[in-house]
């Protein structure tokens, strides 16, 4: 590798990345840069520049990234109603390619030579983050001291604060999760989770109560889309950070969008996690419930097939595969008729769709209808069809097949 003058740090301002701040100064040589995004976390960014100031950082750069991360990178994933394995709604793993983006950016801008990063070495953020960069500037050197040095528990870290004169507060009480949150979601992590059959303690939950513990009334709300993203909410206009804001914090009053996962991991393991989504989880009822009316049947049938593979990308590190782009033109295009209403229903940890309505609807209640469809459907028309349809299996019976047995 050659020489490094200066690297980008995705710096958060907490322990890890704290001493790796100092440890990039002393093992490279080199000038740090440190770059901190606000995606909607909750908590204050901006200490984090007096305490990269205190590790004699000269460039820093916090960035609010908030209405980007909605607009650009959570909206046009859930156009594809997206979920990993079944259920994760790829919180964590929706926000590394703008984290790594933002990173390269900067790189740019100041000439860095390299970028860094305080992913461990055993998860998928190291993976997520590098491809993301190799994507974006092919010729960029990525540093991940979690893969380099020794300091590998909490206890090391700390020392190692107290020999350089790195100043971190040492919380008492401190959670003993490693948590992830931005304007989609919160993760947990580690401690008595790491034991799959172990029942997550309720004081874990930051964002909602326990659906126990919800109101006894229901609360309604209205949502808008136009070409497949929400703009209002009981109509009122908002961005796309502000629809997030507001979902997540009726969700989490009335208990939605709590789950507990043993997902599998790109670098081989399984590992179990617990989130929080509660906007995410209003979501994607709503948007399944609108393209129910006016998407094509064989249209969503294949947004259908596709998604698994398309939350892989994502989980994976894949956002600025040129595989990812494709799927994701065919899925947009997919959402211009994606315009109406949805109504829905929060009650005690459910969401239920009681209305959906729509100008470019294709249901028709002509031909839906039970009563007297006035000659838009003809019933008799269906023995054909049937006729059709079951010849081939008339045909495998009359060579003696029989059900189970080929």
């Amino acid at each position: 590798m050659k020489k490094i003058n200066k690297v980008v740090l995705a710096y958060s301002g907490g322990l890890d990345t704290s001493v790796i701040a100092r440890w990039l100064q002393d093992t490279y040589d080199c000038e740090v840069v440190t770059f901190t995004a606000d995606l909607g976390q909750g908590e204050e960014v901006e200490p984090a520049r007096a305490k990269a100031q205190a590790l004699g950082v000269q460039e820093i750069f916090i960035d609010d990234l908030r209405e980007e991360f909605a607009r650009d990178f959570v909206f046009p994933m859930f156009h594809a109603n997206t979920l990993y394995e079944g259920e994760y709604l790829l919180g964590t793993a929706i926000a590394r390619p703008l984290i790594a983006k933002r990173l390269i950016e900067i790189a740019n801008e100041t000439g860095a030579d390299a970028i860094a990063h305080g992913a461990t070495g055993k998860g998928n953020d190291q993976v997520r983050f590098e491809l993301s960069a190799y994507a974006l500037k092919p010729d960029v050197q990525v540093i991940a001291p979690w893969r380099e040095w020794d300091l590998n528990s909490r206890k090391k870290l700390l020392a190692y604060c107290d020999q350089h004169g790195i100043e971190v507060e040492r919380k008492p009480g401190k959670s003993p999760y490693s948590m992830d949150a931005n304007l989609l979601h919160i993760s947990y992590e580690g401690g008595i989770l790491e034991d799959p059959w172990a029942e997550p303690e309720d004081a874990m939950w930051r964002w909602s109560v326990a659906p126990e513990q919800a109101p006894d009334t229901p609360v309604y709300l209205h949502l808008t889309y136009c070409r497949g993203d929400i703009i209002a909410i009981d109509g009122v206009t908002m961005t796309p950070a502000g629809v997030l804001c507001a979902l997540n914090k009726m969700g989490g009053e009335h208990g939605i969008g709590r789950l507990d996962i043993v997902e599998n991991r790109y670098v081989g393991m399984k590992s179990r996690g617990c989130y929080e989504t509660p906007g995410g989880t209003i979501m994607l009822k709503a948007h399944r419930a609108i393209e129910s009316i006016t998407l094509d049947r064989e249209v969503a049938y294949l947004k259908d097939e596709l998604m698994p593979r398309y939350a892989r990308l994502i989980y994976n590190g894949y956002w600025w595969s040129p595989e990812r782009e494709m799927l994701q033109t065919m899925v947009d295009e997919s959402q211009q008729p994606v315009n109406g209403e949805v109504r829905l229903k929060l009650y005690k940890g459910s969401v239920t769709v009681v209305g959906r309505r729509s100008d470019d609807s294709l249901f028709d209640q002509r031909i839906a209808t039970f009563e007297d469809d006035a000659g838009a459907y003809r019933q008799a028309d269906a023995q054909g069809f049937i006729n059709l349809n079951a010849l081939r299996l008339k045909i495998a019976a009359g060579k003696g097949r029989k059900m189970g047995q080929l």
